[in-house]
């Protein structure tokens, strides 16, 4: 396999709606944007393209990714278009790595929208039920809040996890997101906020949940040949893991803890794993990645990671599977600090930890950011390209406080961070690992 870099990217703002924009003039604005950003390259050096969306009702077309690479001027090329649910986004990241890594192509895009604006929210929250068992979960009232609330109930039971835990998930991603022009809905929260939020399905409130979106998002890879002709600074994707799971929960067998690099299986004598409370897919993408990429602990070899949050509880659960903490350690995690940013006063006290601290979700994530399903994964290789180039301030209109900076510690010479995609309740997900030498 050769080496693959990431060379440019551009997202558009992530919104409740665009209703002045198609999802083609999206996806320009977010290609042009990452062209810009790396003048050397030309639309003619890009040798095709994976277009990843989620669901062809939000924007009844099928065949939209054809319509998108006609628009930008891409045709005859090859290009595909990848689905995979919430995963949609990174399993896009790592077939345009794929394309690269097997001498396909020299420079491929990858690019990632939805316009969930097009329907109803019931609509919108129907459609994205269809990604459950159809047959047996969604009959009976299988909508994913309520796979969640199921989730974290059980995670509360065996590990302790508390509401204020979840709540300032809520507070950190959504205070990130005041420094990220390109959020949804940035604000300053309180656990009070939170919690007094209307209830959706116990113990989650509108404040624990990801919000539907209007949004684009572009990232472009490379070889090193290309890379090092056309970017200053380009990020290798130095990991790539992808794991899979059942569709129905009730179907997934238990069995021993898929152990990371510094972990122990006596630590985990008395765990029922995976139960409901975490996701095997996610701890085998981790696993897969971390390898690839050398990493033997990662919450001391990652400056950072952007998880998919699509509730405050899958975050706290996420942090568990790639193994920022133990399982069962998440929400204390959480209130210890360690996922916050060092330089922005959330208007929290901490607990003391002995977790190494990593920043989570440092864009916002999906909680604040939106959820546009197609683009979501690629929004997230887009901020780890720009922490990895040190760019936050200048792609953000000069506001840099949600720029992370290297750990202190012998030897090291880069910088690192993980991006993680998830589908259904973890039937899908992958984790690419991405650095840049410093």
């Amino acid at each position: 396999m050769r080496p693959v870099y990431m060379i440019t990217g551009g997202i558009t703002k992530f919104a409740k709606a665009h209703p002045e924009k198609d999802f083609r003039l999206m996806v320009k604005e977010a290609f042009d944007y990452a062209m810009s950003d790396c003048p050397g390259l030309t639309r003619e050096m890009i040798d095709g393209s994976v277009c990843s969306y989620f669901s062809d009702h939000f924007t009844r077309q099928l065949k939209a990714g054809a319509m998108v690479q006609d628009y930008l001027g891409l045709c005859p090329k090859p290009s595909r278009r990848v689905e995979g649910g919430g995963a949609t986004g990174g399993l896009c990241f790592q077939s345009a790595w794929e394309a690269i890594a097997s001498g396909r192509m020299e420079v491929c895009l990858a690019m990632g929208f939805e316009t969930m604006s097009r329907v109803n929210t019931w609509k919108g929250n129907e459609f994205i039920a269809h990604a459950s068992d159809t047959n047996f979960d969604y009959p009976v009232g299988g909508f994913y809040t309520g796979y969640y609330a199921m989730m974290v109930q059980r995670h509360m039971h065996e590990f302790g996890t508390t509401v204020e835990q979840m709540a300032m998930v809520a507070v950190k991603n959504h205070g990130n997101a005041l420094h990220n022009p390109y959020a949804q809905s940035p604000r300053k929260l309180t656990i009070p906020d939170v919690r007094s939020s209307s209830m959706v399905s116990t113990p989650l409130t509108m404040l624990d949940i990801c919000q539907m979106s209007d949004g684009a998002a572009v990232a472009i890879l490379a070889s090193e040949k290309m890379a090092q002709k056309l970017c200053g600074s380009p990020a290798r994707i130095t990991g790539l893991g992808c794991g899979t799971d059942s569709m129905r929960m009730a179907d997934r067998p238990r069995g021993p803890v898929i152990l990371l690099p510094h972990e122990f299986a006596e630590e985990y004598r008395d765990l029922k794993y995976p139960g409901v409370h975490s996701f095997r897919a996610g701890r085998t993408a981790a696993k897969q990645a971390y390898d690839m990429a050398g990493i033997t602990n990662p919450s001391k070899e990652l400056d950072f990671v952007e998880l998919h949050d699509a509730y405050t509880s899958s975050e706290i659960q996420t942090c568990e599977d790639i193994g920022l903490c133990r399982y069962g350690e998440g929400g204390r995690f959480v209130e210890s600090g360690a996922p916050f940013m060092p330089n922005i006063d959330y208007g929290l006290s901490f607990k003391e930890g002995n977790w190494e601290m990593v920043p989570v979700n440092p864009s916002g994530g999906l909680l604040a950011c939106g959820h546009p399903v197609g683009a979501t994964g690629l929004m997230q290789a887009v901020f780890a390209f720009w922490q990895l180039q040190g760019t936050i301030a200048k792609h953000n209109r000069g506001d840099g406080r949600i720029q992370v900076t290297q750990k202190k510690g012998k030897g090291r010479r880069r910088l690192r961070g993980a991006i993680h995609s998830h589908a259904g309740t973890g039937t899908y997900v992958t984790v690419s690992i991405l650095e840049r030498e410093v």
